[in-house]
């Protein structure tokens, strides 16, 4: 079950990091609450279709919905609000390496509500893979101009939403199973960004876009993609980890998808790769795999005891 879940991180970690690819294509023809909104409403149909064909079997209780509801509003919700809006006012560098904090403030977090201890070792791969995130944000560059304090925060509040979202989903796996968690979280951005996106469209005098919009394979193509296999199948393989393994151990796979984004950016964009990103890569994939095998030691270790 142990190796399930690590795999499932690299996974996820694969299939997030194409999707920035995907988002800069879609980016070029509609606005960021745009993507979101199409992306989820994309997300909830094809899962809903699944439930009333009886594919995935989905329970409405009420003792879940408190649970639910907990990880719904931190991931996608609060997490994607701030990070849209927050990108706006920073440097995409800056999000960068604020971003790559998550698994750091998980590993506090963890420790403190779920009792999950990392070893000194594993905190020292956390802190090398964020350096490698942080090695390759920097030497991209990106200047200051833009910047601001409310971005900052707003960058800030992404960062605290998303290591929170992974401690209520590691909570959650108690009760609710992981795809019936990715259910609701895509009933909840569609229901949400949705309800955004059309009320900006009515303010400026433009809902004919909400279809127009979408309308251009262009746009609906990465959304495909967006939608089914990033919404759907990386939020599952996320919560999936999270339900097996400690919650410090499952966020640490996120920094892999860097590696992915710069990769996937020199062969499909014709983006540069420049010497840092290679050094910052093996940083991020030496912290990830040393984060794993110390947590693989300590539980054959544990096995032993129990024996």
């Amino acid at each position: 079950m142990n190796k399930l879940g690590h795999l499932a991180g690299i996974l996820f970690a694969l299939i997030f990091g194409f999707s920035f690819m995907f988002s800069k294509i879609v980016l070029e023809y509609v606005s960021p609450m745009g993507l979101i909104a199409y992306r989820f409403l994309l997300a909830f149909i094809v899962f809903e279709v699944l439930r009333l064909t009886k594919v995935v079997k989905i329970r409405f209780q009420k003792e879940l919905l408190l649970p639910v509801l907990i990880v719904a509003a931190f991931q996608p919700i609060l997490y994607f609000i701030f990070e849209t809006y927050g990108l706006d006012k920073t440097t995409s560098s800056e999000a960068g390496m604020m971003i790559a904090l998550i698994p750091i403030f998980v590993t506090i977090l963890s420790s403190l509500v779920l009792n999950e201890k990392p070893s000194y070792g594993q905190i020292v791969f956390i802190f090398l893979s964020f350096s490698g995130v942080v090695l390759i944000q920097v030497l991209n560059g990106g200047n200051s101009e833009g910047s601001s304090v409310f971005g900052f925060a707003l960058i800030l509040l992404a960062v605290i939403s998303a290591a929170l979202f992974n401690i209520a989903s590691r909570n959650a796996s108690k009760k609710v199973k992981p795809y019936e968690l990715t259910y609701f979280m895509m009933l909840a951005g569609a229901v949400v960004f949705n309800l955004i996106y059309i009320s900006q469209l009515i303010f400026n005098g433009e809902l004919s876009v909400y279809i127009s919009g979408i309308s251009s394979f262009n746009v609906f193509g990465p959304i495909l993609y967006l939608g089914i296999v990033a919404s759907i199948g990386g939020f599952f393989l996320v919560n999936y980890a999270l339900s097996i393994l400690p919650a410090h151990v499952s966020s640490i796979y996120a920094n892999l998808s860097t590696v992915v984004a710069v990769i996937a950016g020199y062969v499909f964009l014709n983006e540069a790769l420049r010497w840092y990103h290679i050094v910052g890569g093996a940083m991020i994939i030496i912290g990830v795999y040393g984060t794993a095998r110390i947590n693989a030691y300590r539980q054959n270790k544990a096995g032993e005891r129990v024996d």
